[in-house]
């Protein structure tokens, strides 16, 4: 599973991002951002690279002002770690991966006075964007965000938009990346601090899984920053199946 999770990761990043293999490295780029967490490089299995490979993908990315960085499940390039600390890199974390797959979801409640919807609209689009923003501390979203959610709507990508149900106002959010080799990942989702602690977290989550399978998925995983993220996602029918590792190397 963690193999399977790793070849979606890349393919997911080749199919939005620009790509370059250097050495034994998948480095992807965005197109039209400099967040980290849209800019990272992937080793390949068994990766044993060496301290050129290493000083080559560290250039590609300060050439072009971005931070070097990687997301990877370390227990299939097991090697890299030691080459990249020695280079400067450090851990941001290691997170569990946590993957669902049909007939395991579980059907949480919507809580009262919120709906769910699939955004379509440019209003719609840049509330769940903002809320995504807003919910994770950054800055508010460009016209480059809601672009980007746009077209990965266009390419089989699903998000849902959580509202209060009679003034509209956003609530929370989450979405689906492009499924690919019948898999997804839920990322991104986020409830806005005066919405917390009313289940909307779990009901976003539970939706977005029956969207996913409803669309032919047969795996879908995320990554949960902290202890409270993965016992929602377990309430929904998540499991754990591995571990990923964050590792970047700041700035000189």
């Amino acid at each position: 599973m963690e193999s399977h999770i790793q070849s979606y990761l890349r393919f997911a990043a080749s199919s939005q991002r620009d790509t370059a293999q250097i050495g034994p490295f998948l480095a992807t780029f965005s197109h039209s951002s400099d967040n980290p967490f849209l800019n990272y490089a992937i080793p390949d299995n068994n990766a044993t690279p060496s301290t050129a490979d290493v000083a080559a993908l560290i250039s590609a990315y300060e050439a072009r002002g971005l931070q070097p960085r990687l997301e990877y499940v370390e227990r299939l390039a097991p090697l890299v770690e030691s080459v990249l600390s020695v280079a400067g890199f450090t851990v941001e974390g290691r997170f569990p991966i946590m993957v669902c797959t049909p007939g395991a979801e579980k059907d949480l409640p919507i809580p009262e006075n919120i709906e769910l919807v699939l955004p379509t609209s440019d209003s719609e689009l840049r509330d769940t964007v903002t809320v995504q923003h807003e919910a994770y501390g950054a800055l508010p979203p460009n016209f480059e965000d809601v672009e980007r959610l746009r077209e990965s709507i266009a390419m089989g990508g699903i998000a849902v938009l959580a509202r209060d149900a009679t003034t509209g106002e956003p609530a929370g959010a989450g979405q689906l990346t492009v499924p690919g080799e019948m898999t997804t990942e839920i990322a991104g989702i986020g409830v806005r601090p005066s919405f917390r602690r009313r289940g909307i977290a779990g009901a976003l989550t539970a939706r977005l899984l029956r969207e996913a399978f409803a669309a032919g998925v047969s795996v879908a995983f995320l990554t949960p920053g902290h202890d409270e993220e993965a016992r929602i996602y377990s309430r929904a029918g998540f499991v754990p199946v591995g571990e990923i590792l964050h590792i970047s190397r700041s700035p000189v």
